[in-house]
C-alpha cells in the first residue's frame, strides 16, 4: 500500500519533519492540529477560540485530501486542562454529526506553543 502526503496552504503548516496528513489506501491520517490561524501563524485567542480553529484546521485538510469531518471515524483530543472538556466537548459536538467518531480525550502536560487543545482524526476517503 503507497501512502501521500497531503498538503494545503488552508491549514497550519507542518513545523517539523511530518506532513499535515498522509493518506494510505482508504484512509486519512491527520496530523494533531492546534488552534493555530494559517495567514498568521498565531494561536487564536483563548480556549474556544483555539478549539473552534483546531477543527477548521483539520476540515482544511480533510478537505485537500478529498475528504471531509463526515468520514471521520476516529478522533483523539488533547487538552491542557481536562477541566475544559466540556467546553471543547460544546464546541466538538457542532463539528460532527452521528453517528459520531469514535474519540479519545486526555489531558498533557503541554501542547506545542503553549496550545490549549489539539485534535488528530482519522478519516475514510471518499469514494
Amino acid at each position: 500500500m503507497a501512502k501521500q502526503a497531503i498538503a494545503t496552504t488552508a491549514a497550519p503548516g507542518a513545523i517539523g519533519p511530518y506532513s499535515q496528513a498522509v493518506q494510505a489506501g482508504e484512509y486519512i491520517f491527520a496530523s494533531g492540529q492546534l488552534g493555530l490561524i494559517p495567514e498568521t501563524g498565531q494561536l487564536a485567542e483563548g480556549l474556544e477560540a483555539q478549539a473552534t480553529q483546531s477543527l477548521r484546521n483539520v476540515s482544511a485538510i480533510l478537505e485537500a485530501a478529498g475528504t471531509g469531518l463526515d468520514q471521520v471515524v476516529k478522533t483523539t483530543v488533547f487538552l491542557k486542562d481536562m477541566n475544559d472538556f466540556a467546553k471543547v466537548n460544546e464546541i466538538y459536538g457542532s463539528f460532527f454529526a452521528e453517528p459520531y467518531p469514535a474519540r479519545s480525550a486526555v489531558e498533557v502536560a503541554r501542547l506545542p506553543k503553549d496550545g490549549l487543545v489539539e485534535i488528530e482524526v482519522i478519516a475514510l476517503k471518499r469514494s
